[in-house]
């Protein structure tokens, strides 16, 4: 998952880029709300986090732009401020959760894995494809019960194709979503780690769809056993 992170405090964002990029997130970081709101409204993240504090434009104005825009994305809220009025001009704004500083980082860990569940349409934690299970709490996935050894590229492209189980994700999707901002887009680098994921979870379980990219599936005996 692809998440930006829109921060002025650099201690907290060292902090926070840190503990997301641990938990298995791709992390891009705007220190103020001008590149904050150029960096959501031209890039597909997955969810924000953002600061109402922010310097040159706050969050609250930077929320109300991606609204007015049309964007849908799921966005945490981070602030100092402790009013009511401020958590109610955040929700009011388009902000889908809220957290007051200071906070404990697996709290926030948390409400983001929920923010980016529902958005996907998942009302469990435990994400599911036939024999393959993922547990986004635990950084940890299984095929049949047998522990999967996975690399951090190798899980995160995993957890999202389990996110978007069976729909046909592309290439460029996958780029955009499992790699920051200067990431070489022209790269073979899906490819690569495709394949080592299939041998890993079964051939079968990756679907390429030619032209358009790839699908994760239950196998058919899984699909007759449900």
């Amino acid at each position: 998952m692809r998440i930006l992170l829109a921060e002025d405090d650099p201690d907290l964002s060292r902090q926070l880029k840190a503990s997301l990029s641990d938990a298995g997130y791709v992390v891009d970081h705007a220190p103020d709300g001008e590149e904050a709101h150029f960096l959501g409204d031209t890039e597909p993240y997955d969810c924000v986090i953002l600061d109402l504090g922010l310097p040159k434009i706050d969050g609250v104005s930077v929320l109300e732009k991606w609204r007015r825009d049309g964007k849908t994305t799921p966005v945490l809220i981070l602030t100092a401020r402790g009013a009511w009025s401020d958590k109610v001009s955040g929700f009011d704004a388009g902000a889908d959760d809220y957290l007051t500083k200071p906070f404990h980082t697996e709290e926030l860990l948390a409400r983001l894995r929920a923010l980016v569940r529902r958005a996907a349409g998942h009302a469990q934690p435990m994400l599911v494809c036939g024999g393959v299970r993922l547990d986004p709490r635990a950084a940890r996935a299984s095929v049949n019960g047998e522990p999967l050894r996975l690399t951090s590229l190798e899980y995160r492209l995993l957890h999202y194709l389990m996110m978007h189980q069976s729909r046909v994700i592309s290439r460029t999707e996958l780029v955009e979503h499992l790699y920051d901002q200067d990431f070489d887009r022209d790269s073979n680098t899906i490819e690569v780690f495709m394949g080592r994921l299939r041998k890993k979870i079964g051939t079968d379980r990756i679907e390429t769809v030619r032209g358009l990219g790839y699908r994760l599936k239950p196998l058919h005996d899984e699909i007759s056993d449900l």
